[in-house]
């Protein structure tokens, strides 16, 4: 159990670093809606000064090399690389000037974590309780994220 926190830990620890320092491989970028692309100024200013969210108390090395994400199973590979997609989506919907389009666009980028995360659990994932719990993860969060993307295209107007 022990060994499984540190684990689950250490990856966490490397997606939140790999996110603020890589850009996405293959091209591969999780777009929010364009009511979500338009950022503040003071946030911009923020972030172009490199004092952004991920950057508050955070060693991004922690330590860890280029080869430990070689040690990690496939799975968490995947989740990993697909967090670096979604989490600075994440961070930039929520940072928009209005509190309800930063949720909504904020949530889009957690719900389509959610979504990948389930993903991962169908295609590696042996437990039939598991699974069937990510199948209805994804149908939910699916339809939570159109609904919100509906709802931030009659909100801008």
């Amino acid at each position: 159990m022990m060994k499984t926190q540190t684990t689950f830990a250490a990856s966490v620890v490397l997606a939140l670093a790999l996110a603020s320092q890589a850009p996405a491989q293959n091209g591969d970028v999780f777009e929010l809606p364009e009511q979500c692309s338009e950022m503040p100024v003071s946030a911009m200013r923020e972030t172009q000064s490199g004092h952004d969210m991920m950057d508050h108390g955070a060693d991004h090395n922690m330590g860890m090399d280029e080869d430990h994400g070689g040690m990690m199973p496939q799975h968490v590979r995947e989740n990993m690389q697909k967090m670096l997609l979604t989490m600075p989506a994440m961070q930039q919907g929520m940072m928009q000037e209005d509190p309800d389009i930063a949720f909504a666009c904020g949530m889009i980028a957690h719900h389509q974590a959610a979504i990948d995360m389930a993903q991962v659990v169908l295609d590696h994932g042996q437990d039939v309780d598991m699974r069937r719990l990510a199948e209805e993860i994804i149908e939910v969060q699916q339809d939570e994220i159109e609904y919100m993307t509906e709802w931030l295209a009659h909100a801008s107007r």
